[in-house]
């Protein structure tokens, strides 16, 4: 019989920057270095983009100015991920849950659709309670093409918004989180850190941070319900859609094109004031209710045909 040799202790480095398991780097170490890639490939593109648009005379919330914001954040979030899925992780880029297959287009027409109730429900309670009032429509004031515009102008925007940050939060953040430590910290530190980059936004606040870590569970779940980044792109297009242009609050902060005008009035501790609803505890039964409507989807829609 061959004698058994004792294994190998590693080496302080090496326990130190690479995986017990496998030959790559410790989690921490592959977002790190992913985050400087990002910040690398945005100032390098956005540098010159912003100073186009500041001479050019756009504003923050302008359609044009947030296309090209998005985009440079599309080449900075979708490159630095790729780049360190593939040569940090080890694994492919797909398998972040971006694999097309029959579920992928009703997964985002679902995920879409979804918000409408949500923030339909939002909208309700602060109608009912007498925390809004709607002073008009745009198409009283606005051109057919301005309408027309603004409303397809924001929704592409928005496509943008939801791939790069479901792609950067529910992909690389919280996968790679959880491979370090374990799923249910892969979801509490990615959706915390969601919060702390939206403090960037106009009005934000630390109890803005707070609601949109909340709102970083609920995308979270849509991601782990289907193992599919689809679904939660799907939730956060149509939640900042229907947040803004079809219900009339601002999205995060910012203040785009409604086609509902509407003045909240309301307590700040439950509307969330200039931020918008995620930063008042009305977002809460919003998000309740996205939740049960994704679980009956995953469990009565999606696993009776899959499984």
């Amino acid at each position: 019989m061959a004698e058994l040799k004792p294994a190998q202790e590693r080496s302080f480095l090496k326990k130190f920057f690479l995986s017990p398991d496998e030959p790559r780097l410790r989690a921490g170490w592959r977002l790190l270095i992913q985050t400087i890639l990002l910040i690398l490939f945005a100032f390098c593109i956005g540098i010159p983009v912003g100073l186009l648009a500041l001479i050019s005379g756009l504003k923050l919330t302008d359609p044009l100015f947030l296309t090209l914001s998005e985009f440079i954040e599309i080449f900075a979030v979708t490159l630095s991920v790729f780049l360190a899925r593939k040569f940090l992780d080890k694994r492919t880029f797909s398998s972040l849950g971006l694999k097309f297959d029959r579920w992928t287009a009703l997964d985002i027409f679902v995920g879409i659709a979804i918000p409408l109730f949500s923030m339909g429900l939002i909208y309700l309670i602060e109608w009912g309670m007498g925390w809004l009032t709607v002073d008009g429509f745009a198409w009283e004031t606005d051109d057919l093409l301005t309408v027309v515009g603004g409303t397809l102008g924001m929704f592409a925007v928005f496509i943008l918004v939801g791939w790069n940050e479901e792609l950067l939060s529910r992909g690389y953040h919280l996968q790679t989180i959880a491979s370090g430590l374990n799923t249910f910290w892969g979801v509490i530190i990615s959706s915390a850190i969601f919060g702390v980059i939206h403090l960037g936004n106009p009005n934000a606040t630390w109890v803005s941070a707070v609601g949109i870590l909340f709102a970083g569970l609920f995308l979270a779940y849509g991601y782990l319900a289907t193992k599919q980044l689809w679904l939660s792109i799907g939730l956060h297009i149509g939640w900042n859609f229907f947040e803004g242009v079809v219900f009339g609050f601002p999205v995060s902060g910012l203040d785009i094109y409604h086609l509902l005008r509407i003045t909240v009035t309301g307590p700040v501790i439950w509307t969330g004031g200039p931020f918008g609803p995620e930063a008042g505890l009305v977002v809460l039964p919003g998000i309740l209710l996205g939740t049960a409507l994704v679980y009956v989807y995953a469990r009565y829609v999606r696993k009776p045909i899959t499984g």
